[in-house]
Formats: structure tokens, C-alpha cells, sequence
């Protein structure tokens, strides 16, 4: 039956798991702490490490133009197949859709033009801005899909280095 001595037994086990448990925290907060830990001064904390992040573009400068022209004379459509390695994922170059439409011919072919793959609204929108994927029109969205088609379907976050996506660009115009 339940009688008082149960009563006080579930109390101090209660009352006792409460006082462990602040005591942990006290122990921890004493070993483990963030800030300057009392309010010591406003004296600077020390970096364990700090990690240096250039300029973009330095005060005063601007940055040069990019000559794509120039760096589509000297790709390399072998480092492109390589490139293409990011892409396959989603499109291919044997003539049949996957998730992406298939990049055989891509280079001068009209942009969102592949009969019975669904566009997004985004990319058939974009048809009036670029009617022809070209070498120029490629590298841009290449860099920066959703930059360059807000809206697009394509998760791609981009290939930011211009002699991979001009490798890229001839290796896909190698492969028409």
C-alpha cells in the first residue's frame, strides 16, 4: 500500500535528481564558458584561429573584363570531360532526356528547344532574353544558373573557374 514512507522516498529521489542536476550545471558553466566570463574590462578576446577573407575586388580598382573568347581558344575539351563529370548527373549526350534535357548539339542549338522535355516557365521565359545557347550565353549560365534564370528548375549551384567552363563549353561542342 502507499504510506508516507513511499511519499518521502519519491520526494527525495526527485529533490535529489534536481540538486545533481543543478550542481552539473554549475561544475559545467565553471569549466565551460563563452565571453569573457564575469565581465572582466572590455579588453579584446584572443582568436583561437581566424580565417583571412580577400577583397573581391580591391579599393579603387575595378575588376577586368572577362575575354571568354580568348579562353575558349585555349580550352581543353579533355579537362572539359572531366567538367562534364558535374553534370552528367541530370543530362546526357547519347540524345535522351533525364532529369535535365540531353546536351548533344547544346552549342548554337535554340535555348529550351528539346521536343517533349518540360521547361520550366523560367526557361522558356528566358527564350526572348537568348534565343541560341552560344559559347558567351552558355559560360554565363554555366557560372551562375539561378543568377543568370531566376526560376530555373536546375539546382546546379555553377562552376565558378572561367577555364573550366570554357573546357567545359568545348567539350560539350565536341560532342554535337
Amino acid at each position: 500500500m502507499f504510506n508516507t514512507m513511499t511519499l518521502t522516498k519519491a520526494a527525495g529521489a526527485l529533490i535529489g535528481a534536481l540538486l545533481f542536476l543543478m550542481l552539473a550545471n554549475w561544475a559545467a558553466s565553471g569549466l565551460f564558458t563563452v565571453g569573457h566570463g564575469g565581465g572582466h574590462g572590455d579588453e579584446e578576446i584572443a582568436q583561437a584561429y581566424t580565417i583571412p577573407v580577400p577583397e573581391t575586388v580591391p579599393a579603387g580598382e575595378e575588376e577586368a573584363p572577362l575575354d571568354f573568347a580568348a579562353l575558349m581558344a585555349s580550352a581543353d575539351a579533355a579537362a572539359g570531360e572531366r567538367e562534364w563529370a558535374k553534370c552528367r548527373a541530370c543530362h546526357a549526350l547519347d540524345g535522351s532526356d533525364g532529369v535535365g534535357p540531353h546536351l548533344n548539339g547544346v552549342v548554337g542549338r535554340a535555348t529550351a528547344s528539346i521536343a517533349g522535355f518540360g521547361y520550366s516557365g523560367a526557361m522558356t521565359d528566358h527564350v526572348a532574353e537568348y534565343p541560341v545557347w552560344d559559347a558567351d550565353h552558355l559560360q554565363a549560365f554555366i557560372e551562375n544558373p539561378r543568377g543568370l534564370v531566376s526560376g530555373t528548375a536546375m539546382s546546379f549551384a555553377g562552376i565558378r573557374d572561367p577555364q573550366a567552363r570554357a573546357n567545359l563549353i568545348a567539350f560539350l561542342e565536341a560532342n554535337p
